[in-house]
């Protein structure tokens, strides 16, 4: 039985991250929370605006990731994304001023303003601040 499962995140621009996990962690779009483990039964999914949770030997980290889908199946798993980022890339300072802008643009509510447009960036700048954080405390 495989102790291990092979995790492939990959974003229209690259492949974001490419390794074996012990088991992995997604929230769904419609809001459930699943974990993969090694073996796990073929799925295909779709996945909202927030960390990935990896596990693996050596301890456990979060990945940002954006919008997409994820598919398993014969113990690999792919992670079709519309952004992803490490921990290690993520810059702090423009997450905060992303979010910042995000917040003003809701706030405001100007008609001109896609509504939908700035609650997924509010989104993606809490999801990426959280990521690092949590990887921070590691």
């Amino acid at each position: 039985m495989a102790k291990t499962i092979r995790l492939d995140i990959v974003t229209p621009e690259k492949i974001v991250y490419s390794d074996d996990v012990n088991m992995l962690v997604a929230r769904e779009s419609n809001g459930y929370v699943i974990g993969i483990l090694p073996n796990h039964a073929p799925l295909i999914a779709g996945l909202q605006i927030a960390p990935v949770r990896v596990k693996k030997d050596n301890g456990e980290y979060l990945i940002s990731i954006g919008e997409g889908f994820i598919e398993v199946k014969a113990n690999k798993v792919t992670i079709l994304a519309t952004c992803a980022e490490l921990p290690e890339q993520i810059d702090v300072d423009r997450a905060v001023a992303a979010k910042e802008r995000a917040e003003l643009r809701l706030k405001e509510r100007k008609q001109e303003t896609d509504l939908t447009r700035a609650e997924a960036a509010l989104k993606r700048a809490m999801v990426r601040l959280k990521v690092a954080e949590f990887n921070k405390r590691k």
